[in-house]
Formats: C-alpha cells, sequence, structure tokens
C-alpha cells in the first residue's frame, strides 16, 4: 500500500513548503491557502520520498517535508513513471496527473540554490483536483481506473 508521507503548503510561489496537519482541496482550485491554488493545470505538486532520499545520497542531509515546494510527498508509488491522465485518489480526494516534471528557472530555482540540485523538473508530477476533501500523513494513495472515478 503507496502511503501519503506528508501534505505541505506555502502561500508563496518558489519557496520550501511547511508541513501542515492536513490540506483541504477543492475542485477547480487545488489547495486551499497554498500559493499554487488557482484555476490551472499545476494545482498540486507531488514528489515521491524515495527521490527526496536518493537526494540525501548526495550528502544533503536536510531535507524535510516540502524542501522542494511540493504539496505532496508520497511512499511506495513510483510517481515519475505515472503518465498524463492517470487519476489518483489521495486519502478521500480524487487528482488527475497533468505534467511530468518541469522546467527550472533559468538561474536556477530557490530549492536547487538551497540544496545543489533539484529534483522536480524530472521526478515530480503535477495535478488537478477533480474530487475534493481532506488529506493529511498516513492516508493512502493509488492509481485508480479513470473511467469509472475522474474526469479527464
Amino acid at each position: 500500500m503507496a502511503t501519503i508521507e506528508s501534505v505541505n503548503i506555502s502561500q508563496q510561489k518558489g519557496v520550501r513548503k511547511h508541513e501542515a496537519e492536513r490540506i483541504e482541496l477543492r475542485v477547480g482550485e487545488g489547495i486551499v491557502g497554498d500559493a499554487h491554488a488557482g484555476n490551472w493545470h499545476r494545482q498540486i505538486s507531488l514528489l515521491a520520498q524515495e527521490s527526496v532520499d536518493t537526494m540525501r545520497t548526495y550528502g544533503l542531509t536536510n531535507l524535510g517535508p516540502g524542501i522542494f515546494a511540493e504539496n505532496i510527498n508520497t511512499r511506495g508509488i513510483e510517481l515519475k513513471t505515472l503518465p498524463v491522465g492517470t487519476c489518483l485518489k489521495a486519502g478521500e480526494c480524487l487528482l488527475v496527473v497533468t505534467q511530468i516534471g518541469k522546467e527550472c528557472h533559468n538561474d536556477g530555482c530557490a530549492i536547487q540554490k538551497a540544496t545543489g540540485r533539484c529534483v522536480m523538473p524530472t521526478e515530480g508530477i503535477f495535478a488537478v483536483v477533480v474530487k475534493a476533501g481532506f488529506i493529511q500523513k498516513g492516508d493512502e494513495i493509488a492509481v485508480v481506473d479513470p473511467a469509472t472515478l475522474c474526469i479527464s
């Protein structure tokens, strides 16, 4: 079973997010109170904890939740291999993957400057909310059949 390891928010774009006890997701908006909320294709960012663990092998030690500006850290699901259009059930919410990776800023994002490397461009994924609700650390996350549960 794959799980949510942390949920993270920030009121400012391009900075480390801080861990929250739980987050509220709204359809067409994303995470309530997060700087990336809005009616666009990157409402929520997800990063596998395994990707963060890999960064630790490079000698980076201060890599807590949200260090790469990700909203959700997971364990046990290989996020970077999921194609666009994949439907995920996260706790009571449903998400649809809209983008794999992203371009970093020309001179490197604040995260890359702080850590020496950013994994979001190659291993992070982005999604939109198609069923609202709350999620928190420990909730299950799984790929589900989009034909029955999600709207693409």
